[in-house]
């Protein structure tokens, strides 16, 4: 007999997903790459302070963590990192190398062995970072991405291609690393080997442009001694960015542009496959792909508009035919080997997993069809469901109009519990959600945390706002100039069409979000009357501050675009910022804050909250020791989600049962 289906109101259902199962399946498995025939990746590890541990896939098809506690597999380079592992076989197994988070130095490591490293510690300001690193045992050296600090401030920093002694001669000497290139751009991604080793190619750009906003791509000649010659610029420039360059198996360059307006594939500067999608994307960590190219001479593609799926393109033809399966959505750190690809994929029914490709060799498109590209399969991290999927969400994919006529995307979650109803006449509360980035965009997957409100009767919407990645140059650029306007303005627009369909309860609407997404959420408290209360998760809240050194360097001109040059319209970033704001705010708050960030730090919300004394408005301030820029400790992640919660619990009249109690002050 089925479950007798209860009438309860909204947001007091009962549900199986509480706050440490959404915890435990918090993050993804990333950074996957083949070591000979088999497959590894990271994967994290929320009950182990959320370090990031390396995981092979034996050929037995089980799964081995390979470094244990406290071994944690992730770089700093620019703050949000960058492939942080590689490996090569060497004789006598693989040969790998990865950075550790605790101390960033470079190790080499051979399975059964312990870690030696190869890499100094400085004692100058962040140190010595490093990224992408490409170990080549027949030259000695590991090349790879160098982040050096010159000095106590977050700008005093520069970035270099460098050579690392793989014999451990650099462990306590900086002068035995050898630098490849010159430093005189201030970015750099990791240099890409054609197949015959006499050229090297990387991107590279400068302030005070964003690498979605335009780079270079970077060729030189690389003599027999492993020296480089003069780089010379051979695509990208100040309007145009280069996501992404390799070589293909004959030596052509391949590279993602977005010259026409859309990141499209390139081969030597001919056009492979011109679609208004997405071959590439923003280019938040060092080393992310979205194509490698296979030895058949097809490439490997991770493409899509608003979403990705993985693919493989015929340069010859320039069709692409997608691998059949379950998952919406792809990560942009694909790995091939021989006609085998891997990557993580997910969609709303599962949660990120490896699948592994494997492409039939002479996979050829035509116009008159496709042929079958080969087989997709889970090999490694495979989603497991852990209550019934039943009580999982089920996603609607909507366009919404906003100010002036313009399409807003969003991906809207109704409330869903296989055995509870609301009354008929009651409408749901809704939590109205503004990604990170803010050049980034929201991925339609299964999340946990989604799942916690929406298996308890509160509605969740997703905004790919304008400024989103996903959609083109053109959806990019609107958020320029305009950040704090654009954004507010989308999320409000969805949030009002919800309530004005008969979605949403109008009076019961909040916001929430994280980093970009926390100014967004605290700018709309400021400047609009939508919504009854908001949560604001490290957070920009004062654009003076943190323009002016409280941020590192790598989004530290960031602003020039978001906002305006500071030169030119100071006046803007005090309008814009809701520290200036603070006594417009009336609505109920939540504010969570890793003290260790140093992307939006603690001192953006004290001042905050120093403005806001006094005004008797009700909100909560917890501030996590250890934790930066996104939390990852299993215990932060329960304490944030149940006070997240029970803002919206006591601000909306709701009744969750088990749910602790948040303070709130005045």
């Amino acid at each position: 007999m089925g479950e007798t289906v209860r009438t309860l109101a909204y947001g007091s259902w009962p549900s199986p997903i509480d706050a440490a199962l959404a915890a435990a399946h918090g993050g993804r498995p990333d950074d996957v790459g083949f070591v000979g025939e088999e497959v590894w990746w990271t994967e994290p590890r929320p009950a182990e302070g959320g370090r990031r541990s390396l995981v092979r896939r034996r050929a037995d098809g089980g799964e081995e963590d390979l470094l244990p506690a406290p071994w944690n597999v992730r770089s700093r380079v620019i703050e949000y990192g960058g492939r942080p592992w590689a490996a090569a076989p060497d004789g006598d197994g693989p040969l790998v190398v990865f950075v550790n988070f605790a101390d960033q130095r470079l190790y080499r490591w051979r399975p059964g062995d312990e870690p030696r490293p190869l890499t100094p510690v400085s004692a100058v300001g962040g140190g010595l970072r490093w990224a992408e690193p490409q170990p080549l045992p027949e030259r000695g050296e590991v090349w790879c991405v160098l982040e050096e600090f010159t000095g106590e401030g977050p700008g005093d920093v520069r970035r270099v291609l460098a050579a690392v002694p793989l014999d451990g001669s650099a462990a306590e000497d900086r002068a035995a690393v050898r630098e490849l290139s010159d430093g005189r751009h201030r970015f750099v991604t990791g240099p890409r080997l054609s197949p015959d080793g006499r050229r090297a190619a990387w991107l590279a750009w400068d302030h005070p442009r964003m690498p979605w906003d335009g780079t270079e791509l970077l060729v030189a000649e690389v003599t027999a001694d492993g020296a480089f010659g003069p780089a010379r610029t051979v695509a990208g420039g100040p309007d145009e960015s280069i996501a992404q360059a390799d070589w293909d198996r004959d030596g052509a360059l391949l590279y993602a542009s977005d010259r026409t307006g859309w990141w499209n594939l390139y081969r030597d500067g001919r056009p492979l496959c011109p679609r208004e999608e997405e071959f590439g994307g923003p280019l938040w960590q060092l080393g992310l792909r979205w194509f490698a190219p296979l030895d058949s001479g097809l490439i490997a593609v991770v493409h899509g508009r608003g979403a990705t799926a993985l693919g493989v393109l015929d340069p010859e033809t320039g069709e692409v035919v997608d691998a059949a399966g379950p998952w919406t959505e792809f990560a942009a750190g694909i790995a091939a080997y021989g006609e085998r690809v891997a990557a993580v994929g997910a969609s709303p029914r599962s949660g990120p997993e490896v699948v592994e490709l494997d492409v039939l060799p002479h996979a050829r498109t035509s116009s008159r069809g496709a042929t079958p590209i080969g087989r997709a399969r889970v090999i490694g991290a495979a989603h497991d469901d852990v209550v019934d999927p039943a009580h999982y969400p089920e996603p609607q994919i909507r366009t919404f109009t906003g100010p002036d006529g313009r399409e807003v995307h969003a991906h809207v979650y109704p409330p869903h519990h296989p055995g509870c109803v609301a009354p008929a006449d009651e409408l749901p509360p809704y939590v109205v959600r503004a990604h990170g980035g803010p050049t980034s965009r929201s991925a339609l997957v299964l999340d946990l945390e989604i799942a916690y409100f929406t298996s308890r009767g509160i509605g969740v919407a997703v905004v790919d706002y304008g400024g989103s990645t996903g959609y083109g140059r053109e959806y990019r650029e609107r958020l320029r100039e305009q950040w704090g306007v654009v954004d507010v303005e989308d999320c409000a627009a969805v949030a009002l069409a919800l309530a004005d369909e008969g979605t949403a309860d109008r009076d019961r609407l909040a916001v929430r979000g994280g980093s970009a997404g926390g100014w967004t959420s605290a700018a709309s408290l400021a400047t609009t009357d939508v919504y009854a209360c908001g949560t604001i998760l490290y957070p920009v809240l004062d654009l003076t501050g943190w323009g002016a050194g409280e941020t590192h360097d790598f989004e530290s001109r960031y602003l020039e675009s978001l906002v305006g040059p500071y030169d030119e319209v100071p006046a803007r970033y005090a309008e814009r910022s809701p520290a200036t704001h603070a006594d417009r705010i009336t609505a109920p708050f939540l504010l969570l804050q890793g003290l260790d960030d140093v992307i939006c730090p603690p001192v953006q919300c004290e001042r905050f909250l120093a403005r806001m004394a006094g005004r008797r408005v009700p909100h909560a301030y917890l501030a996590f020791e250890g934790e930066g820029h996104g939390f990852r400790k299993a215990e932060t992640l329960v304490r944030a989600l149940e006070a997240e919660l029970s803002l919206y619990a006591q601000v909306f009249g709701l009744n969750p049962p088990g749910i602790p109690a948040l303070e709130l002050t005045e």
